[in-house]
């Protein structure tokens, strides 16, 4: 269903900077790049962008808006948010089973540098 997402952010520098190691851990690379835009993805099509606004307003987090990523497994789970932390990002939650009393998901919360708030998740932890 859906084709592509797009995070709004301040400095495509930094956020590139920050987006290349976060999804180096689930094995998404970049695959387009420009002044304004950076796409990433698991094959050769951007299916994740990165933009300035072309408003040029300042970007801005959605409230109650999350990005959910796969990951092949638990461990991938923890690099991406070590990554995350590792490059300016902040802590929503830590890596651990969602619900943890079901152990159906492993899974991680954490926000961009601009406040983007992001998931990584495997579906099927062993």
């Amino acid at each position: 269903m859906i084709a592509n997402v797009i995070v709004g952010v301040r400095d495509i520098k930094r956020a590139s900077t920050f987006y290349d190691a976060l999804f180096a851990t689930l094995g998404y690379t970049r695959v387009s790049t420009s002044d304004t835009f950076v796409g990433y993805s698991a094959g050769s099509k951007a299916q994740f962008w990165i933009c300035l606004p072309r408003n040029g307003q300042p970007a801005s987090a959605g409230n109650g808006s999350q990005i959910s990523l796969i990951a092949k497994d638990v461990g991938s789970v923890d690099r991406f948010h070590a990554a995350a932390l590792a490059q300016g990002g902040k802590d929503e939650g830590k890596p651990g089973f969602r619900p943890p009393e079901k152990k159906v998901s492993y899974a991680c919360y954490v926000r961009d540098p601009d406040g983007n708030k992001l998931m990584a998740v495997c579906s099927d932890p062993k």
